[in-house]
C-alpha cells in the first residue's frame, strides 16, 4: 500500500516502524550518542530509535535539536527515516542536514489511523513525498 505525502528531507529508507503518539523534542529526549530514547514522560522511553522509521507527529522544543539529529547521524545512531503529521522547522532542518529522509502530511494519518504497527516494515521516500507498507 503506497500512501502520498509531502517530501521534506530527500532519500530512501527501509526499516521497521518505532511509533510514537507524542510530540518530540530531540535535546533532551534523546541521548545524541546512544540514540536511546531518554525522556521519561514518552511513550517510547527507553526504546532506541538507531536503524528504525521514527513515526510521531512532529517535533517540540529548542532549535538544538536540529543539531541533535545532527549528531545522532556522526555517531551511526539515526533512524533510517522518519516520518509526521506535521513536519516542524526543527525537525527538517535536522533532518536534511543529516541526511535523513522525511516525509510528512499523509493522504492517510498513520498514527490516529493505527495504519502502521511498530515494529511493521515500511518504506520512506522522502525525495518523491510518499511511504509505502511492505
Amino acid at each position: 500500500m503506497k500512501i502520498k505525502g509531502r517530501s521534506i528531507s530527500k532519500g530512501m529508507a527501509t526499516g521497521k516502524a518505532l511509533i510514537s503518539k507524542q510530540k518530540i523534542s530531540f535535546l533532551g529526549a534523546v541521548d545524541p550518542v546512544t540514540g536511546i530514547i531518554v525522556d521519561k514522560s514518552l511513550d517510547i522511553y527507553g526504546k532506541s530509535i538507531t536503524n528504525r522509521i521514527l513515526i510521531f507527529p512532529g517535533g517540540k522544543g529548542s532549535t538544538v535539536g536540529s543539531y541533535v539529529l545532527y549528531q545522532l547521524k556522526k555517531h551511526g545512531k539515526s533512524p533510517y527515516a522518519m516520518i509526521n503529521h506535521r513536519a516542524d522547522t526543527i525537525v527538517a532542518a535536522g533532518a536534511i542536514i543529516a541526511e535523513i529522509p522525511v516525509v510528512d502530511s499523509l493522504e492517510i494519518d498513520p498514527i490516529e489511523g493505527e495504519l502502521i504497527k511498530d515494529g511493521e516494515e515500511v518504506l520512506v521516500n522522502g525525495t518523491e513525498g510518499y511511504i509505502e507498507l511492505l
